[in-house]
């Protein structure tokens, strides 16, 4: 098995912080989560996360006016500019300081980045051909404290910077003689946004106090006036950088001296109305907010989790709703003005409202804390997850967004599992509870407790989904539960340590069960739930999983070893040693050093591939390894995250940050976008807030039913790995006869199922595919039943495959059909090594009969209105028709009854 394996998808966490963006056409948003970017189609409904990534969590984005590119700047002014089309990687830079915010020019020719209190306008990457992308045009200083906000005018002439000193500054983005720098005050608090009107020098400040201040210029755009060459020196206040260019640009400071013989108008700003967002008193931090020229609307949120919406420059209030008790944290509106988006870093959400149908067009939010497992569904189109929240939230593995979730639990979910008919969901809870759930009307239908109050870490569901067993952490016991009754069966004592893991045979009813005791018992469920065999251990038993087909196991232990076991002679019959390949990074407050930490770390989640012939294993660290068994080897380690925001990444300790007094990173400076902690019941004000990094780790791991793909909870999030198969070359049976040419003229000789099996032992997908649709499809029966059986397979898994994106669907059903109809007895008998394939074909077969599904509704609907209105039309059309008979009717019998009268 090749382990092409590639990040695919981040599901699990939809936002962390910085500000959002609308693509181009206003249907996607561009949403920062920790280090990452996810793209999210809001009329498809589908999710993508960019395959790239910062070294720390991401502060702020800029797209480019054509969406073409994107600028994405971490924590420590790390930035990078990304191709948004062909998702990659064009350019790196470093800023040196934090960036607070970043805006391109509406013309996309400039972009101005803000970081301490000076504004940097470089020339935009793309309009021309450098080696360098980012060219340093001017820089701009004129605040006393940081820069917080940018805004441009239309035409790209003039743009705005807000600060914390609570002023704002306009200036020119060319030398303009009667507008170099504008300074303007009246506020008393922070500036969070300011905004220019539409093809106009008038302004809209917004400060967090809850303050909009409307300030008129008594100058239009084209009333700018170019300034002179003579001029370009007055402006230029620093010594000796008068006539030459400088790496750092241009230096704008200060007021220009201009002759007095020479007058000129130079531009004006007065405020011309005041208005207050907080007139009842409820005093809320205003936090983020976004105005669309073209409509006039102003949308602010506030800490409280309100957000208004305002109609300029009256100032007349539209909507004023509440999406949560957690601060808003940036919000954006998309290019048509009827889409509004709200970040809210607090919990993780984002959301997408329509405010004139005033519904909501998206609203995910992932889980507020870690991740704790997850199970993929039998079809591999769903997945599963517990977190620490006390949510179970169920996933789309296509489209990546969830679409239920779940929280009856009342503390942390500890482990979740599918049933085998894929409509019911099994959670473990801390707070003593088994849930069950139902996947067709959404409900929690079943709910199992213990005798006495048992807090359960780990949770199996045998193969017929009607047994239940979790595993106690306080009392060592394992209980068994009836799914069809809710009954507790049984306690299955012995065990002398906590319960750390619970598998059951995917073959037969015998339950495994893995203690800190150094034991792993195997219980049989169909003899009195006696104990079957007892395999013994040389270290504490962390994981336990059984191999698909039921004829091995896996236990990982806490000495770092997976070994390997015959459930039914309780041998071992293999082992690897995998504590160094976990590489775990060292902690802030560690005293020792990574590889010594190393020797005390080990695996704590286990899985099987689809085939059986590797296991997936994960733990403390930042690393998954994929392992072969047979071999006993690592075949590949996997690095989950690059992100130094977390805890434990760096292997050494960077001298730079040591001190006398020990390292800087456990200084809490009280800033920075760490996770926050507070007093229970306190929502602000609360002085004794404390920060702390999160650890990387990997808690949870399942390989897809399909093969195709594998997750792991993190802390970054749910990490999909999926193969990328344009990527491998790997032939099968290969001779010197296999080409492409000799493919190709099989083709014109119209041998069908030659050039099949020629495509296949050569192995390349395009020419797989190129092979295939050539063939005629009333010759697709003949040719199927001329296949060898070894191709068969190999003909079923490719057409499995390209049933997932292939718009050619009756064709591929076609031979699906075809297929499993001549063959079907030999697949039965090979039915399980054949699984993951025959499951990969049933995934794409069941997404397409819910897409048609829903598309045959919607165009039902569609028919029928038409319908109506074509008979409505038809009816009225008749009826004036009768009317200009009956007109007609009326005229000729009074041209009659005049004739009569002559």
């Amino acid at each position: 098995m090749k382990f092409a394996y590639r990040f695919s998808n981040l599901l699990g966490a939809v936002y962390r912080q910085g500000n959002l963006n609308f693509s181009k056409d206003g249907n996607s948003v561009i949403s920062p989560v920790g280090n990452r970017i996810s793209v999210f189609d809001l009329k498809n409904n589908t999710s993508e996360t960019l395959p790239i990534s910062t070294t720390k969590n991401i502060t702020c984005v800029g797209v480019s006016p054509d969406g073409n590119v994107a600028i994405v700047v971490d924590e420590d002014g790390a930035a990078l500019l990304v191709s948004l089309i062909t998702r990659a990687v064009l350019h790196h830079f470093h800023f040196h300081k934090p960036v607070s915010s970043l805006r391109f020019s509406p013309d996309g020719r400039k972009f101005v980045v803000t970081k301490g209190n000076v504004a940097l306008m470089y020339h935009a990457p793309g309009k021309h051909r450098e080696f360098n992308a980012f060219v340093l045009d001017k820089s701009y200083y004129g605040p006393y404290d940081e820069t917080t906000c940018i805004d441009w005018t239309d035409d790209s002439k003039c743009f705005v910077v807000g600060s914390k000193d609570m002023s704002t500054w306009v200036f020119g983005a060319e030398r303009w003689s009667n507008l170099i720098y504008y300074s303007l005050g009246g506020h008393k608090d922070v500036i969070v946004g300011c905004f220019f009107e539409k093809d106009s020098l008038d302004l809209y400040t917004v400060s967090q106090d809850g303050t909009l201040c409307v300030w008129e210029s008594d100058t239009q755009l084209d009333g700018l006036i170019l300034a002179k060459s003579k001029d370009k020196d007055r402006t230029t206040l620093t010594p000796g950088h008068e006539d030459q260019e400088v790496e750092e640009g241009e230096v704008i400071r200060g007021k220009p001296e201009v002759p007095k013989d020479e007058k000129r108008k130079t531009v004006r700003y007065k405020q011309i109305s005041k208005h207050f967002f907080n007139k009842d008193g409820d005093f809320n931090n205003l936090t983020a907010a976004a105005f669309h020229k073209s409509s006039h609307i102003l949308v602010t949120g506030f800490a409280s989790g309100i957000f208004h919406l305002h109609e300029l420059p009256e100032f007349n209030l539209i909507h004023s709703l509440s999406l949560s008790d957690q601060r808003i944290s940036s919000v954006a509106i998309n290019s048509s003005g009827d889409w509004i988006g709200f970040g809210c870093s607090g919990k993780g959400q984002l959301l997408v409202w329509e405010w004139q149908s005033e519904s909501y067009v998206f609203k995910q939010q992932g889980h507020f804390n870690n991740m704790a497992s997850l199970a993929y569904s039998p079809d591999g189109q769903y997945i599963v997850t517990g977190g620490d929240d006390g949510k179970v939230k169920v996933w789309n593995s296509n489209s990546g967004l969830c679409f239920v979730t779940f929280t009856e639990h009342t503390s942390s979910v500890t482990s979740v599992a599918f049933t085998s008919s894929g409509f019911v969901i099994v959670s473990a809870s801390l707070d003593g509870t088994v849930r069950a759930f139902d996947l067709h009307r959404y409900r929690n239908f079943r709910t199992l407790t213990s005798p006495h109050p048992a807090q359960f870490s780990t949770l199996a569901v045998d193969v017929s989904g009607e047994l239940v067993s979790a595993g106690a952490q306080d009392s060592f016991e394992i209980f068994l539960w009836s799914m069809q009754t809710g009954r507790l069966l049984e306690v299955l004592g012995g065990h002398e340590s906590p319960v750390s893991c619970l598998c059951f045979s995917p073959v037969q009813s015998v339950l495994a069960s893995a203690s800190w005791d150094k034991t792993i018992r195997l219980w049989d469920m169909m003899d009195s739930w006696q104990v079957k065999e007892t395999l013994h251990l040389t270290s504490d038993a962390l994981s336990v999983a059984y191999r698909p087909d039921g004829q091995q196991l896996a236990v990982a232990t806490l000495n770092g070893e997976i070994s390997f076991w015959n459930p039914h002679t309780a041998a071992q019959t293999s082992s690897v040693s995998g504590r160094h390949d976990l590489e775990t990074g060292r902690k802030d407050t560690d005293k020792v050093t990574a590889k010594q930490l190393a020797k005390g770390k080990s695996f704590t989640s286990l899985c099987y591939s689809a085939d059986g012939e590797s296991v997936l294993a994960g733990g403390l660290s930042k690393f998954v390894c994929i392992y072969n068994i047979k071999e006993q080897m690592l075949v590949k380690k996997f690095e989950i995250s690059s992100n130094l925001s977390f805890d434990a990444m760096e292997e050494f300790l960077d001298r730079r940050k040591m001190t006398e007094f020990g390292s800087l990173a456990l200084v809490d400076d009280g800033e920075g976008e760490d996770v926050h902690i507070s007093l229970p019941g306190v929502r602000r004000g609360d002085m004794s807030s404390r920060h702390f990094r999160p650890e990387i780790r990997v808690s949870s791991l399942r390989f897809s039913p399909t093969g195709r793909s594998w997750a792991a909870t993190t802390t970054e999030g749910l990490l999909i790995y999926s193969l990328d198969g344009s990527m491998v070359f790997d032939p099968y049976d290969l001779d010197l006869d296999v080409t492409p040419v000799s493919i190709r003229q099989q083709l014109r000789r119209q041998e069908w199922a030659a050039a099949i099996i020629l495509a296949f032992r050569l192995n390349e997908k395009a020419l797989k595919q190129e092979v295939l649709e050539t063939v005629p499809h009333d010759q697709i029966s003949v040719i199927c039943a001329s296949l060898p059986d070894i191709y068969v397979e190999k003909l079923l898994g490719f057409v499995a495959a390209c049933l997932e994106n292939s718009g050619h669907l009756q064709f591929y059903m076609m031979w699906a059909q075809n297929l499993l109809m001549l063959h079907g007895q030999k697949l039965k008998n090979r039915s399980a090594a054949i699984l993951p394939t025959l499951q990969a074909l049933q995934k794409s077969i069941q997404r397409h009969v819910d897409n048609l599904s829903k598309l045959c509704d919607f165009n039902m609907y569609n028919i029928r209105y038409a319908a109506a209105l074509s008979r409505q039309r038809g009816l009225k059309r008749t009826a004036e028709d009768d009317d200009r008979v009956s007109e007609d009717m009326s005229e000729a019998s009074s041209d009659a009854a005049d004739i009569m009268m002559l």
